[in-house]
């Protein structure tokens, strides 16, 4: 599967791309893919993140290949919220 192909996964779902921060972000979901993660998964993975529940009111679900440190985290949330 291509890149543009899994890209227009995500903006079915209602995602959008912040070229500013490289994440595909939903905010009624509270969930943002950064584009290694969307490069480096196949189909099933991403549709399987796609499918998870939102977290709890004022956390956010980021998928990274890498999980964001904690203070880069706290960051996104507050700027995403």
């Amino acid at each position: 599967m291509t890149m543009r192909q899994k890209m227009q996964i995500l903006e079915d779902a209602g995602y959008w791309y912040s070229f500013e921060r490289e994440l595909y972000i939903n905010r009624s979901e509270r969930k943002a893919f950064s584009v290694e993660f969307i490069e480096d998964s196949s189909e099933e993975q991403l549709r399987a993140a796609l499918a998870t529940p939102a977290p709890l009111a004022g956390d956010w679900d980021f998928k990274f290949n890498t999980a964001p440190s904690p203070s880069v985290k706290r960051q996104l949330v507050a700027i995403l919220s």
